[in-house]
């Protein structure tokens, strides 16, 4: 979860990240119309993946009586943008200060083990579910703890004593076919590192949205407004109000965001005039769309009116971004377009239906109670 938490951060940071060029002199309208198609693309797919997860996890913990889903707190969503707003400053000094050449070789090294991570978290259930078992699929259990076992010379009733005290501080379980999908992941990473390649790039911008859509979950919808609300001012703000944003992202060498040939009809793979999407326009939108399907489920009607109400509100609101993009040929703040409907159209939705106090009285945080 942590290695999620970090990831969001740093995305959040990099969410500028609307569809923007790196060179506009370059403008091939077929390449460009590719190049928007893809970006669309490549957004909505995590977001649908992220929340079908998001049920299934909730799901799992539900049944195992766990707790360990990590939620925002409204004090959280409140806070995030402004610790956003000082990271991204941070950011931008440190750009300003020092060689890009050594910040982005840290950062680079950092995203290599993280976009790793979630890469392998990604692809191992289709590894599981598609590749056979052709060895013996033997499970592995990693545990480190913290305490005094050592002291082996202590007596029987000090030897309990130090049981007691133990604390464990990292678990972690993995089957045999699992390192197929961390030799996958690895690979990438090495392509990322060596080459920096807009397809590695990618695949782990992909990975990361995926795993925060299905990991990072808001418990109420009154928390998903404040944090949206929050981010709305502050993409508004570091993009329209300052260069900040678009300076951080063109210099940032990390995958916090999707990116895609503008000329790739002209070019080909090898081009180096991009159009981008931060990864935070994708995963800040996708929590609450993941918990509106969550809130479908625990309505057990067997349909997902809000989830897709949400999910054609993010489609509309990312295409007018792009329409604003275009015209005006300019840095858009996607979320500009994206908060208020993501967040207007399933709240209208329920009020037409009836549904607003379930909505948001509804909380997902899992109980180790048998569900009715």
């Amino acid at each position: 979860m942590d290695v999620v938490n970090a990831t969001l951060n740093l995305t959040i940071n990099g969410s500028t990240a609307n569809v923007n060029g790196t060179n506009p002199a370059v403008d091939d309208p077929q390449g460009l119309a590719i190049a928007y198609f893809s970006l669309f693309i490549m957004a909505i797919i995590p977001i649908y993946v992220g929340a079908q997860k998001s049920v299934s996890r909730l799901r799992d913990q539900k049944k195992n009586g766990g707790d360990s889903v990590e939620t925002l707190s409204n004090n959280d969503a409140f806070m995030f943008p402004l610790y956003a707003s000082a990271a991204l400053f941070g950011l931008y000094l440190f750009f300003k200060i020092f060689s890009k050449q050594y910040i982005n070789m840290l950062l680079s090294t950092y995203f290599f083990f993280l976009g790793v991570l979630a890469l392998t978290n990604t692809l191992n259930p289709y590894i599981d579910k598609y590749v056979p078992d052709l060895f013996q699929n033997v499970s592995y259990h990693i545990k480190i703890s913290k305490g005094n076992k050592e002291n082996s010379n202590s007596n029987e009733e000090s030897d309990k004593s130090s049981e007691v005290k133990e604390e464990s501080l990292f678990e972690y379980s993995y089957r045999k076919k699992e390192f197929i999908g961390l030799a996958i992941a690895a690979a990438v990473g090495l392509w990322y590192m060596v080459t920096k390649h807009w397809i590695a790039n990618n695949l782990f911008g992909l990975a990361f949205s995926v795993s925060a859509v299905e990991l990072m979950h808001l418990n109420k919808v009154v928390t998903g407004c404040i944090l949206l609300g929050g981010l709305f001012i502050y993409d508004i703000f570091w993009v329209f109000g300052t260069n900040v944003m678009v300076t951080v992202a063109k210099s940032f060498e990390a995958p916090i965001k999707l990116v895609f040939p503008r000329d790739m009809v002209i070019t080909g793979f090898s081009s180096t005039n991009f159009a981008m999407l931060g990864l935070g326009d994708i995963v800040i939108p996708g929590i609450f769309i993941a918990l509106l399907l969550r809130f479908d489920h625990s309505q057990k009607k067997g349909n997902q009116t809000y989830f897709l109400a949400g999910y054609a509100a993010y489609i509309l609101g990312l295409m007018t971004t792009m329409v604003v993009m275009h015209v005006f040929k300019h840095a858009q703040p996607a979320l500009l377009y994206l908060v208020p409907a993501c967040l207007g159209i399933p709240i209208l939705l329920s009020v037409v239906l009836g549904d607003r106090v379930k909505l948001f009285d509804y909380e997902d945080k899992p109980s180790s109670k048998k569900e009715d």
